[in-house]
């Protein structure tokens, strides 16, 4: 599967998981049914993945934890709040370039509409 059909399926779960559970849970809590789905839907991947930084070839230790990283091609960041920051863009992006991954998909819980809370996000595309 390429990034696209992924996100797809990704996104498909999202709905799912929100027309089930509804908004204002705990980020946990949807990330475990995130797992869930992405584990029923037979997709490998990596949960709170910790990703080095390497600066001028020097690591400097933990530098985030990547909530899933789907088939090492499309990284999920998951949130349950009431307003999503451009900060929160701006870290999935930066995610998106120290993994030299594509797509990422930031997922807000927290709103009525799961479409109104689904930000796609393209590094070098």
């Amino acid at each position: 599967m390429r990034e696209n059909e992924i996100a797809r399926e990704i996104v498909d779960a999202a709905y799912k998981i929100h027309t089930k559970l509804g908004a204002g849970l705990l980020e946990s809590v949807y990330e475990a049914a995130m797992a869930y789905e992405l584990k029923k839907r037979g997709f490998n991947f990596d949960r709170q993945k910790t990703i080095p930084v390497v600066y001028e070839g020097i690591h400097l230790g933990e530098g985030f934890r990547a909530d899933f990283i789907v088939e090492n091609l499309v990284i999920i960041e998951l949130k349950s709040v009431e307003t999503v920051a451009p900060v929160h863009k701006k870290q999935l992006l930066t995610y998106l370039r120290l993994t030299n991954k594509h797509l990422g998909l930031l997922i807000n819980f927290n709103t009525d509409l799961i479409r109104n809370g689904i930000t796609r996000l393209v590094n070098k595309l």
